[in-house]
């Protein structure tokens, strides 16, 4: 589904080169020279990756004279964890389930022969 906007998160975060950015924002502001420096690619193919955190609404970048810095947006992230809760609940459930049927099997076990 085109421009939904889970999708482009998760798609956003597929990358390591991109979560790297993430990491890196979440200590702070910074140019995407910044950025740019621990990564062997061109500022082009930082600033790709740039727009695609944008596009995902992970990042902003804001307007100060010359410089542009960017910004870390976790409420994205938040979205996405909001969604996987409802699955950490559907295993926990799953998981209480075996728990059950193993402990019964055990004491089924340890019943004396009659």
């Amino acid at each position: 589904m085109p421009g939904d906007p889970l999708s482009d998160v998760f798609a956003a975060l597929a990358d390591p080169t991109r979560r790297a950015i993430l990491a890196r924002l979440a200590e702070g502001e910074a140019t995407v020279n910044e950025l740019a420096a621990p990564f062997p690619m061109s500022l082009q193919a930082i600033s790709k990756h740039l727009k695609v955190l944008e596009r995902a609404g992970l990042i902003s970048r804001g307007r100060d004279a010359q410089w542009r810095p960017c910004r870390f947006e976790p409420a994205p992230l938040r979205e996405v964890a909001d969604w996987a809760e409802q699955y950490r609940r559907f295993w926990e459930e799953r998981y209480a389930q075996l728990d059950s049927y193993l402990r019964e099997m055990k004491e089924n076990r340890d019943e004396p022969d009659r």
